[in-house]
């Protein structure tokens, strides 16, 4: 069965997404592992989470594509919240990626717990955790 890893690269091959502005962390080690097997879609690594949300938003602007950038779960996430609103108050197409903890430590305060969806449901057209990767098809 292919993982939620590949089937995230696929489909940002088959969007023909060139650039993915990208600050890795623990949460999304397992997508970089499956970037860095393809050569179709380049990573940016910037310097800061907030950076990278500008970058993306920055590409989405002079090309007229999707800015698409990703960020590990808790303060990686919320990084990108200056950025998310940015775009959005503007317009600009921008998918955000982040990692969160695993299901079921959710709402247990684990490590780098953020309700990433909660924060940013106001400055977004859409967010939505992923539960099961079966539905990264109809959600992508």
């Amino acid at each position: 069965m292919i993982s939620g890893a590949q089937y995230l690269v696929k489909a940002l091959q088959e969007e023909q997404v060139e650039f993915l502005f990208n600050y890795p962390g623990a949460a999304t080690i397992d997508i970089m592992d499956e970037l860095y097997k393809q050569d179709q879609v380049k990573v940016i690594l910037p310097r800061h989470e907030q950076a990278l949300a500008h970058a993306a938003d920055g590409y989405a602007r002079s090309t007229g594509k999707v800015g698409v950038c990703m960020v590990t779960s808790g303060p990686g996430a919320t990084n990108l919240v200056t950025g998310i609103a940015t775009a959005y108050a503007d317009s600009v197409p921008l998918v955000c990626i982040t990692g969160q903890v695993d299901l079921g430590l959710m709402g247990n305060d684990a490590f780098q717990e953020v309700d990433t969806v909660g924060i940013v449901r106001n400055i977004c057209k859409y967010a939505v955790t992923v539960r099961d990767r079966k539905d990264l098809g109809r959600i992508l």
